[in-house]
């Protein structure tokens, strides 16, 4: 089980409908294929503007551009009460809608499948090396499957 904790700090948000409830969906699917399946966590989730997450990305990571999502992996701590928390992702609505544009890809879905790839990052997955990059992708493929998303990386292999 995971629940989010949603915090809404953009305008351009409100025209993606249930965003929240797509967010826990997805979680849910990303929690359900991975190795933590069955355990109670948390997460936050800040649905911002693109200057935010560019700042963001800038301060930690020494990138000064936009991106679509951030994962901000908690450290885990042992012998605490209640749900772990696993940290926080942010994600950045124009880019959002601009790489669902020219990707051709339902904005929902493509949310979803950011929301899906920061909950693995959280969980510890990574994508540096290829070995690694291809199980998170196969657990992406999977966790989009059960929301009935088709496989987002299909048409980029072609």
């Amino acid at each position: 089980m995971i629940e989010l904790d949603i915090i809404i700090e953009a305008d351009g948000w409100s025209r993606l409908a249930d965003a929240e409830a797509l967010a826990q969906r997805a979680a849910a699917a990303a929690l359900a294929v991975s190795d933590a399946a069955g355990g109670a966590f948390e997460a936050s989730v800040m649905l911002t503007d693109d200057a935010r997450i560019r700042e963001l990305n800038r301060t930690w990571r020494g990138k000064d551009k936009p991106t679509n999502v951030l994962s901000f992996p908690a450290p885990e701590q042992p012998g605490a009460a209640g749900p772990r928390h696993l940290g926080d992702i942010a994600l950045a609505y124009e880019t959002l809608v601009r790489e669902s544009e020219e990707e051709s890809k339902e904005l929902a879905h493509h949310f979803a499948h950011l929301i899906v790839h920061g909950i693995l990052h959280l969980l510890g997955y990574d994508h540096e090396v290829e070995e690694e990059a291809e199980e998170m992708e196969g657990l992406e493929v999977k966790a989009l499957a059960a929301l009935g998303i088709a496989d987002p990386y299909r048409d980029l292999a072609a």
